[in-house]
């Protein structure tokens, strides 16, 4: 694995080619013009899109009578308690990606480990692995407890599931390096972070205060997440920013 930051044939600045990028500014301007002079500009079509667009799926009804009437109850009692079984299931499907990327990043660092000069580990790598499974089968128990299927697609789980496929592109891609690789975990660690602590209100909000306390024991790991993968990706990169140092000396 080559490093991620060392001089070579890169060609993609513009100023590489002046005439071609010059041909390309007059175009963009000219293009400008015309959809100044009454033309339909890139921005207005977006807009028109927006603007009729449907929205990503729904949140499926209660499959059983018991979640049903549960359902019920808190619209009853002037709670949404769709906002919550859609927010259930977005974090179910971030761990779910959670676990595959961290099978990811465990077969770049097995495949490296004889050239990995660095604090990472395939076994740490594997006990957040671990960890984020253990997360995802707490998400599905209480779905299924609320009268949820776990295995229904909800607006923000399909949203959820289409953003880590760039991660995914980045992890799997063989020329990435390892501090690369850990800056997307880093990235993914603390937006989990994040929406663990929101979903942990919602439970409140919700009167489960006992899945907000399972929910709570889960932030607690994911911190340690955030910790330990912040720790590897500043140290690899602050190490391997000292050795091109010393190179130049």
């Amino acid at each position: 694995m080559a490093k991620s930051a060392e001089m070579g044939k890169n060609r993609t600045g513009i100023e590489m080619s002046p005439i071609h990028s010059k041909r390309m500014i007059s175009g963009a301007k000219e293009y400008g013009k015309a959809a100044s002079d009454g033309g339909l500009s890139i921005a207005a079509l977006e807009r028109q899109y927006i603007i009729e667009a449907d929205p990503i799926g729904s949140v499926p009804m209660p499959g059983k009578l018991r979640g049903a009437l549960k359902t019920g109850a808190k619209k009853a009692a002037g709670k949404n308690p769709e906002v919550l079984l859609n927010k259930l299931g977005e974090r179910l499907a971030f761990e779910r990606a959670g676990v595959r990327l961290y099978e990811s990043v465990i077969n770049k660092c097995d495949a490296v480990a004889e050239r990995l000069a660095g604090p990472v580990t395939v076994d740490e790598l594997q006990h957040i692995r671990d960890e984020e499974l253990e997360h995802f089968r707490l998400l599905s128990d209480v779905m299924e407890s609320l009268g949820a299927d776990p295995t229904a697609e909800t607006p923000d789980a399909d949203v959820s599931g289409v953003a880590a496929m760039g991660f995914q592109h980045v992890l799997n891609d063989p020329r990435t390096t390892m501090p690369q690789c850990l800056e997307m975990l880093l990235t993914l660690e603390l937006a989990d972070n994040a929406c663990w602590e929101l979903l942990i209100r919602l439970a409140d909000e919700m009167g489960l205060s006992d899945v907000s306390e399972q929910f709570q024991r889960a932030l607690e790991q994911e911190k340690e997440h955030v910790l330990t993968v912040r720790s590897w990706y500043e140290e690899m990169t602050l190490a391997a920013a000292s050795k091109s140092a010393e190179a130049r000396h």
